[in-house]
C-alpha cells in the first residue's frame, strides 16, 4: 500500500467482504432440470472452486494454512481457506520467538435451485474474503465478478475494530472509500444497474447490482431461442426479468 500509516504496534482491523452472485436460467422440462443441476455442478465443482480462491489468496497476498473442500449430493459445493496475511515462520530476536498470528478465511458455497412453477433456475455463488491488517479484498471484485456469470450481484464491505497511530490516536479506517462501486471496472458497471446503501459512520458499505440486458438466448439450457414462438419468449423473458428483480430488491414483488 502507499503512503502507509505509521502505527503504534500491529494494524488490528478487520476487514470483510461478502460478495454474492446469481446466475439466472430457463430449464422447461425435468430432464433439462436435472441436465442443468449437473452441468453446474461440473462447471463449478470443488476443485474449480479452490482454484478461484486460491487465485484471490494471491491477489491479496496471504499465505495458505489449511484448504477445506467438499462435493455435496445431490448438488453444491464447498471451499473453505485458512489464510495469513504475513509468513507463518517465527522471527527469532536474540532470545525471543516472534510471530504476528493474523488468521483469517476465505470461503465459498454453491446453491443450485429451482422456482417450481415457471421453469425458472437460480445458481447463488457465496463468497466472504475476511482479512486482517492491511489487506483489503477489493482488489478482488474484477477477477470474482469475471469468474462466474452474474445476472445479479450484492456485496457487503465492513472494517471492524481500530488501531492506532504513533500517537496513540484510534484509527478506525486506514484507507479511503465512498462506495465499492469504485473498486468495479468501469466496463463491468456500464452492464448493470446498480445502488448503494452505505453507513459511512459504521464502515458499513452495500452495493447491488441488476444486469441491464436480457438477451434470451443466453438464457435457455440446451434450447434455441428460434424454435419459440414470438409469444413464448416474451413469457419467459418476462419470468426471468422477475425472478431478477425480486432477487435484486429482495422482495416478493409479483
Amino acid at each position: 500500500m502507499e503512503n502507509k500509516l505509521k502505527l503504534y504496534g500491529f494494524n488490528n482491523l478487520t476487514k470483510s467482504l461478502s460478495f454474492n452472485i446469481y446466475d439466472v436460467c430457463y430449464a422447461k422440462t425435468e430432464r433439462e432440470q436435472k441436465d442443468y443441476i449437473a452441468y453446474i455442478d461440473e462447471q463449478y465443482n470443488s476443485e474449480r472452486l479452490t482454484n478461484i480462491l486460491q487465485k484471490v489468496t494471491d491477489m491479496i497476498g496471504a499465505h495458505v494454512l489449511h484448504v477445506s473442500k467438499q462435493d455435496y449430493d445431490p448438488q453444491g459445493a464447498s471451499v473453505t481457506f485458512l489464510i495469513a496475511e504475513e509468513s507463518m515462520v517465527p522471527a527469532k530476536l536474540g532470545d525471543t520467538i516472534v510471530a504476528h498470528l493474523d488468521k483469517s478465511h476465505v470461503t465459498v458455497h454453491t446453491y443450485p435451485e429451482f422456482h417450481p412453477d415457471n421453469s425458472i433456475a437460480t445458481f447463488r455463488v457465496d463468497i466472504d474474503v475476511a482479512t486482517c491488517g492491511e489487506i483489503t479484498p477489493l482488489s478482488t471484485l474484477d477477477y470474482l465478478i469475471g469468474s462466474f456469470d452474474s445476472d445479479i450481484i450484492t456485496m457487503d464491505y465492513r472494517v471492524r475494530g481500530f488501531t492506532r497511530d504513533v500517537s496513540g490516536k484510534k484509527l478506525f479506517m486506514d484507507h479511503k472509500i465512498a462506495s465499492i462501486q469504485d473498486y468495479i471496472d468501469p466496463s463491468t458497471m456500464e452492464k448493470y444497474d446498480a445502488i448503494d446503501i452505505n453507513m459511512y459512520q459504521s464502515n458499513i458499505f452495500h452495493t447491488k447490482m441488476l444486469i441491464k440486458e436480457v438477451n434470451l438466448q443466453n438464457y435457455l439450457f440446451n434450447a434455441d431461442v428460434y424454435e419459440i414462438a414470438p409469444k413464448t419468449r416474451l413469457d419467459i423473458t418476462n419470468s426471468l426479468r422477475q425472478e431478477m428483480i425480486e432477487i435484486f430488491s429482495g422482495t416478493n414483488v409479483y
